[in-house]
């Protein structure tokens, strides 16, 4: 019965995406969207109670198996996917800056995007490296795409960009991943993990892997995953995309594509960590999650275009998801996977409410919108309140995860790189705070009359943020989930 949800939660996205292509009604092809992440929701959250104390769910045979990690990361993928679907329901209709959206390209838009999320589900579903590493090589090809898919000429430069950087990162990780298989097919026992590339097979086989092997490899990995998941120095691709692509591609590269490529990076660590200690990974996490802290809060102080600023927050997100991780104790992994969480839904709201923006105001520049809150208080509130959230403000989720990562930091001998992490996140909240005032406070100039948000787009993006409040000051019922979900890659 579970084997047959895990194939549903796979198959909805894949029959919505065929759906597309034959559906001669552009809304239809959003609400078909819709239904699709609504099942794949209530699948991810069968599997969820499923595996939380229980074991994992296999299908065909093994290929596919999800533990606690994977069922987080289902949860996530399906919750951001139910926002940007929602979001792409009035982006096909035209009422969002698509109006030039003929019905080929919606159909085209409707499939890539069930196929982007398709992608993400088997990455985090296979129950092999390289089966991983082919499901995010296949979201490169849907969002490629995707991000050109308004035809202007910087939307397709940031189209090609995307995909040559990102498939120089995604051969890099290749590269590793053929030398973690080289590293088992030389162990003591280790045929049968080289042969299936099984993630608990090599995790068992660890401590037996050749550990120079084994370095080289995990450096590989990081260096070409993290060029998916938007770190320095491989993140240069992403302001370029997130910026270019429509408002729903945004929210789902950066709420949990990000996410997606991080999940293959704690796969890894757990047979690195097994063949050469912690002291390896963390010393390579640390490295590239101080740098991708300074890079995001030196280009944040003078950024002007409110989806670029968003861009360059989620380098920052990430950089302390890699620190959280460099900890690798249950707490961290635990506080890591709860940060993803509550990013996932605050980027999405970020992002769907900056495309709303976009499309009333007609820019994409700090300083040309003003008043929002007074103008348009539906967009401008989501948008305030947002911020909140994404600064790691209380009571949200974000600023319970980033406590306990910074706690975890301290308990393991990080805490310089907690100290340095904090002072370059005093400089990302002062810029984001000096931008979103711009953006949002003011008042009506004289004659005008405050514009009413739809509540197609509000009732949503309000429900993520109660959400993320909600996670900030409930444990249950995601605590017993994520604690199960740690133990598979902590040490």
């Amino acid at each position: 019965m579970a084997g047959a949800v895990l194939l549903a939660v796979l198959g909805a996205p894949l029959a919505a995406s065929a759906c597309a292509v034959l559906c001669p009604w552009r809304r239809a092809v959003g609400w078909l969207g819709v239904a699709a992440t609504v099942v794949v929701l209530a699948g991810g959250v069968v599997l969820a109670a499923r595996v939380v104390h229980g074991p994992a769910v296999t299908a065909l045979g093994g290929a596919l198996r999800v533990d606690a990690l994977g069922a987080v990361m289902i949860v996530v993928v399906a919750l951001v996917g139910t926002l940007a679907c929602i979001a792409s329901v009035r982006y096909l209709d035209g009422e969002v800056g698509a109006g030039h959206c003929s019905r080929r390209h919606a159909a085209l838009y409707g499939a890539l995007v069930q196929v982007f999320l398709a992608a993400m589900l088997l990455a985090v579903s296979a129950a092999n490296l390289a089966m991983t590493w082919v499901a995010i090589e296949a979201t490169t090809i849907a969002t490629t795409f995707l991000v050109g898919h308004r035809g202007t000429r910087r939307a397709v430069e940031a189209s090609w960009k995307y995909v040559a950087i990102c498939s120089v990162g995604i051969a890099t990780a290749f590269l590793g991943t053929v030398l973690v298989d080289l590293a088992a097919l030389h162990a003591g026992h280790g045929p049968h993990a080289s042969a299936n590339l099984d993630w608990t097979a090599l995790v068992a086989e660890s401590p037996r892997l050749d550990p120079g092997v084994m370095r080289l490899a995990f450096a590989l990995v990081v260096l070409g995953y993290e060029t998916k998941v938007g770190l320095a120095p491989m993140h240069s691709w992403l302001p370029d995309a997130h910026s270019q692509a429509p408002a729903p591609v945004s929210a789902l590269m950066s709420g949990v594509l990000l996410a997606v490529a991080f999940y293959a990076v704690l796969r890894f660590k757990a047979v690195a960590d097994g063949a050469l200690g912690p002291g390896f990974s963390r010393a390579l996490l640390v490295a590239v999650g101080l740098l991708s802290l300074a890079v995001a809060a030196s280009l944040l102080v003078a950024q002007r275009d409110y989806k670029r600023m968003l861009a360059y927050s989620s380098i920052e997100h990430m950089g302390l998801v890699a620190l959280g991780a460099a900890a690798g104790t249950p707490l961290a992994i635990a506080a890591v996977l709860l940060h993803i969480v509550g990013h996932g839904l605050t980027k999405a709201v970020l992002f769907l409410g900056s495309g709303e923006i976009l499309a009333t105001e007609k820019t994409s520049e700090i300083g040309q919108v003003r008043a929002l809150l007074a103008r348009r208080p539906g967009v401008g509130g989501l948008m305030g309140v947002g911020l909140f959230a994404l600064l790691g403000l209380p009571p949200f989720s974000l600023f319970v995860s980033e406590l306990g990562m910074i706690r975890a930091e301290v308990d393991v001998g990080l805490g310089w790189a907690a100290g340095i992490a904090l002072a370059l996140m005093a400089v990302v909240f002062a810029a984001l705070t000096s931008h979103g005032r711009q953006m949002l406070l003011g008042p009506l100039a004289a004659g005008e009359r405050p514009t009413r948000t739809p509540r197609i787009v509000v009732v949503p993006l309000a429900t993520a943020l109660v959400a993320c409040a909600l996670l900030g000051v409930v444990a249950w019922p995601l605590a017993p989930l994520l604690e199960s979900a740690a133990k598979t890659v902590a040490r």
